[in-house]
């Protein structure tokens, strides 16, 4: 069945002006992001590139903010123009910004402060600093010193809006001590803490003694994970670890005693100790082996997705129940392509369970479902496919004629990630409008030209295309990002040079002028990055 009727945008305005949502709590909010779904869609809206703009250093964007000179400088994206915010004050290499997560106020919740309740940013300084910052005004409103003993790099979230980690730089044995026999014991630091207000839980140590030649570990929703070059990957339980090994309690802000030193936890320079240090081998949640380590748990029950361990599988994918490792129905995945680019899989962020299969000329979106008369089992089925705009070849398997006269057939096929071929390369899910956002891009003469497409996320319908004016080179590296009514696209040149395009969302009359494209090439106003 097709998609049913929805009312137009008209009705939907009439209905909420006379408070038909008023007594459901959430309805109003969607019926409002439903309403701006049509507008976005209809064939009379427009998306134009209102602002340009370079930059030497990285360009990151969240939430209609987009950040400049590590994360010092940030301007608004929602208003027509660009507007700065704020520009927080120049500093030296050591205390620049490495990484930084959006923190928006949850709902439900008391918090101490009433600048608690507006977004900030949480962000890691070079000298292990994690500082509070807030997202409108820049101003610092809380520190934490981290520690002297590593050098922490990377932020993450453990359980979104909730609870962060903080990843340690890998300590890696210089070349001197590894002829010595000398050993590096700790090979990195995970300092994971409750946010808004910052409360510790602790700093753990991945020691080579207990987990052996980890390359890799990382926290994701309570559970440790700890990955190996072999491909193995092993899953143990947060909770646990520290319930059974934290050797002392810590609380930001209090006098401690550690090492035979005293100083205030979370205050230059004592900083937090090492407090959950594992002296025996953690009881194994789950263990798996998959190439390059990739490894992905969803879906409805839980199934996870592997790639076997084996360069020639590269590209197979297998979909198994979590609760016993059985391989789904259908569980084997492989994409016949023939590209320079592998294919990617991943489970849908909309929560629906299904799973989303990307390769060069088509879009897999598989849904997981019982098998029938065996509830037990579960089976993959294609739920809709999205395929690339290609014209078939002209130039394949045309005769040629000798100069003797004799017919001469040549064969050949061009690559399905053929530059001037229509190829995916970017797909992405709007959450709040219920899109899927693909990117294309072709090759005409001597540039790349691209367009974003929207897609019913349901049914698979292509709702809008989108161009974007500015040539799309396939060596560099592109992030796209819609939001809303904005579509922002940051490319990365060679030499660091960052360049970023905004578009926004307009509504093309067909007599109105056309809008001046704003180039900020160095100096946007009074921007300069």
């Amino acid at each position: 069945m097709g998609p049913s009727q929805k009312p137009n945008v008209c009705c939907r305005l009439s209905r909420r002006a006379l408070g038909f949502f008023s007594r459901d709590a959430g309805v109003v909010q969607r019926t409002n992001l439903g309403i701006l779904r049509a507008l976005v869609c209809q064939e009379s809206t427009k998306f134009k590139n209102v602002w340009t703009t370079h930059s030497k250093s990285p360009i990151a964007y969240e939430r209609g903010r987009i950040y400049f000179d590590n994360y010092r400088c940030c301007v608004s994206s929602v208003a027509s123009e660009p507007r700065k915010l704020y520009e927080m004050p120049k500093c030296s290499k050591s205390e620049k910004i490495e990484d930084a997560l959006l923190w928006e106020c949850p709902v439900g919740e008391m918090l101490p402060n009433s600048s608690d309740y507006k977004s900030s940013l949480i962000a890691l300084t070079a000298h292990n600093w994690l500082l509070r910052i807030s997202a409108t005004t820049g101003k610092v409103l809380e520190k934490i010193y981290l520690a002297s003993y590593c050098k922490f790099r990377y932020l993450s979230w453990d359980t979104p809006q909730e609870v962060i980690a903080i990843k340690s730089a890998q300590n890696k044995s210089s070349a001197l001590a590894r002829q010595a026999g000398i050993q590096q014991p700790v090979l990195l630091y995970l300092a994971v803490f409750h946010v808004l207000p910052f409360s510790l839980i602790g700093i753990l140590e991945i020691n080579k003694k207990i987990f052996g030649n980890v390359t890799d570990a990382t926290l994701s929703h309570g559970i440790l994970i700890v990955m190996y070059s072999s491909g193995l990957v092993r899953l143990y339980s947060f909770q646990a670890i520290t319930e059974q090994f934290m050797q002392q309690k810590l609380d930001l802000g209090c006098a401690c005693r550690w090492g035979g030193t005293t100083g205030t936890v979370g205050e230059a320079p004592f900083g937090i100790p090492c407090n959950i240090k594992i002296t025996d081998t953690p009881p194994l949640l789950f263990e798996v082996s998959s190439l390059e380590n990739a490894f992905q748990i969803g879906g409805h029950p839980w199934h996870y997705i592997i790639t076997p361990n084996k360069k020639k599988q590269k590209g197979v994918f297998h979909i198994c129940a979590l609760k016993d490792n059985s391989l789904a129905k259908n569980g084997i995945q492989e994409m016949e392509c023939c590209s320079l680019e592998s294919d990617w899989i991943y489970f849908h962020p909309d929560a629906s369970g299904r799973i989303i299969h990307v390769g060069p000329n088509q879009v897999k979106v598989l849904k997981l479902s019982e098998v029938e008369n065996n509830s037990a089992q579960h089976q993959i089925s294609e739920d809709f496919v999205i395929l690339a705009n290609r014209e078939k070849n002209k130039n394949e398997n045309l005769p040629t004629v000798t100069a003797s006269g004799r017919v001469v057939k040549k064969s050949f096929n061009l690559l399905d990630d053929d530059p001037e071929q229509e190829t995916f390369k970017i797909v992405d899910y709007e959450d709040e409008l219920d899109l899927l956002s693909v990117v294309a891009v072709t090759q005409i003469d001597a540039e790349g030209k691209a367009h974003l497409d929207f897609h019913c996320n349901e049914y698979g319908t292509l709702l809008k295309s989108i161009p974007l004016v500015e040539s799309w080179d396939v060596t560099y590296s592109h992030e796209v990002y819609f939001d809303r009514d904005l579509v922002l696209h940051i490319e990365q040149k060679p030499s660091r040079v960052f360049s970023c395009y905004v578009y926004q969302m307009v509504c093309d009359h067909g007599d109105e002028e056309e809008t001046t494209n704003r180039s900020c090439k160095k100096d946007c106003g009074n921007f300069k990055f």
